[in-house]
């Protein structure tokens, strides 16, 4: 299979590249099996000439996380090559992309209806609580995002890059350094270092409001006083306006989502309900 990726991309040209990060470039190769996968190549494990076989700990991360867990709104993981040259994990393509792309294309946004946007955020609610209530020990992802979450051609969501998520020690502190992506980040963990399944749970409440208005919630992140669950909701002047008015009925579900993002968001990490609790409540 090695070979054949590395043909199927032109020895990693930087045609074949849909996507780059802070750890490495994603390819799309096409293999003589017609399959079709996302190959997610790290940046240089050898410096200054020397090669090296030990992982970067991003790379452990991802394996570790993504070796446990079976879920079908988390993209799967098929396997991975360590070499002093080339070093990349192997997952499902998902066709459509980021829903960052999405949300900030103007033309494929307008395919992302109201029904389908309600989908995808249960979509990232489910897989979050398997994550944490079904894996044992639990994972955190710790970088729950529009870059991450990608969706199918049937606009299904799926969680992806898990190359800072942590593997909670039960019965222990779980401190770590400072990761994620600026606006997303829980204001507590500037201040305590550690990680609990509430960090997520921030994260998810803040992607759930970027779905239903189209665009990062700074405006509401910063007027933060206390808590949202003081704020009065004006649904309209939330929604996104680039797609058609949504139902009576869907806008009483937007609300509904709405509020329990609010929840989420909360400044106290132990008001935070959990990830089982809220995708229980989005799916009623």
């Amino acid at each position: 299979m090695h070979e054949d990726i590395t043909r199927a991309t032109m020895n990693f040209d930087a045609d074949y590249c849909i996507g780059k990060g802070g750890s490495g470039c994603v390819y799309k190769a096409k293999l003589p099996s017609r399959d079709v996968v996302a190959v997610k190549k790290l940046h240089s494990l050898h410096a200054n000439g020397s090669e090296t076989t030990t992982y970067p700990k991003e790379f452990a991360s991802e394996i570790r996380a993504l070796s446990q867990i079976r879920h079908r709104n988390i993209v799967k993981f098929y396997g991975f090559c360590s070499h002093a040259r080339y070093s990349y994990l192997v997952y499902e393509y998902i066709e459509r992309g980021s829903l960052a792309a999405i949300l900030s294309n103007e033309r494929a946004v307008a395919e992302l209806n109201w029904s389908k946007r309600v989908n995808v955020i249960k979509g990232v609610a489910n897989a979050l609580s398997y994550m944490h209530h079904d894996c044992y020990p639990p994972i955190v992802h710790r970088d729950i995002s529009s870059k991450n979450v990608l969706l199918d051609l049937e606009y299904e969501a799926y969680v992806s890059d898990f190359d800072i998520a942590k593997v909670l020690k039960v019965d222990s502190s779980n401190f770590t350094e400072l990761a994620g992506i600026y606006g997303y980040v829980a204001s507590e963990f500037a201040y305590t270092m550690k990680v609990t399944e509430k960090y997520d749970v921030y994260n998810f409440g803040v992607l759930a409001l970027e779905v239903i208005k189209g665009n990062h919630p700074k405006d509401f992140l910063f007027s933060i006083s206390t808590s949202f669950g003081n704020m009065n909701i004006v649904l309209n002047d939330v929604l996104d306006g680039r797609i058609p008015p949504a139902s009576l009925e869907t806008e009483k579900k937007l609300k509904s989502i709405m509020e329990v993002a609010f929840s989420c968001l909360d400044v106290n990490p132990h008001s935070r309900p959990t990830m089982h609790i809220v995708s229980q409540l989005l799916c009623n």
